[in-house]
């Protein structure tokens, strides 16, 4: 089975270096950040930025570059591995499933986290947006995904915290599977269409293994 990891919300708490560095980036443009930053934690950055920036695409582009400034130095190291999900890919990567990362984050940010992990090397593959990309693009990642291992979309599986993960699922027809400790909440993923839910690493096992 071809198993696609989010990142974010899935793997590892990422919100204080995230939020850091929304916070550097308003700060350098002068603009006082929003209060609760966990909404801006899976959508696109120019997406976010924009109502807070009056939709000026040269501040948009500023405040982008000053996240990812931050993000390169310091903002990438900021996170902690949710406890037990290593030992569910160990055990995937044991049993010779095929593991690869989708992921919202362009792959420059993606790839230092991952190699990071534990577990990273599990991970034949980590799939991201490009750098200007102003939407999620998990449909068209999967979908790439599904072509590099060979995969048909029913020995497939899509793992991940938000809507974004499910939505780009069910455009491939593969199996979406929401989890419950990450960013989103219950009604976004099964308004999603997310058939199944895992409230802990250990029931993710189990779905899988379903």
């Amino acid at each position: 089975m071809l198993c696609l990891f989010d990142l974010d919300g899935t793997l590892v708490d990422s919100e204080p270096g995230i939020t850091a560095c929304i916070r550097y980036a308003f700060d350098r443009l002068g603009v006082a950040a929003p209060v609760n930053l966990k909404p801006w934690i899976g959508p696109p950055l120019r997406h976010s930025f924009a109502p807070y920036l009056d939709g000026d695409g040269a501040r948009i582009e500023a405040a982008v570059a000053a996240y990812h400034e931050r993000f390169a130095n310091a903002g990438w190291r900021e996170y902690a591995i949710y406890a037990g999900i290593g030992k569910v890919i160990e055990s995937l990567h044991a049993a010779g499933h095929r593991l690869a990362i989708v992921t919202g984050k362009p792959v420059e940010h993606a790839t230092p986290i991952v190699r990071s992990l534990p577990f990273g090397a599990a991970f034949g593959r980590i799939y991201g947006p490009l750098p200007t990309a102003t939407r999620s693009e998990k449909a068209t990642m999967i979908a790439r995904a599904l072509d590099d291992f060979a995969s048909t979309a029913r020995n497939a599986v899509m793992v991940g915290d938000r809507h974004f993960d499910i939505d780009g699922a069910l455009a491939n027809r593969v199996r979406g599977i929401g989890v419950l400790w990450g960013f989103g909440s219950r009604d976004e993923l099964v308004n999603a269409g997310a058939k199944t839910l895992a409230a802990t690493p250990a029931e993710l096992m189990a779905a899988l293994a379903a």
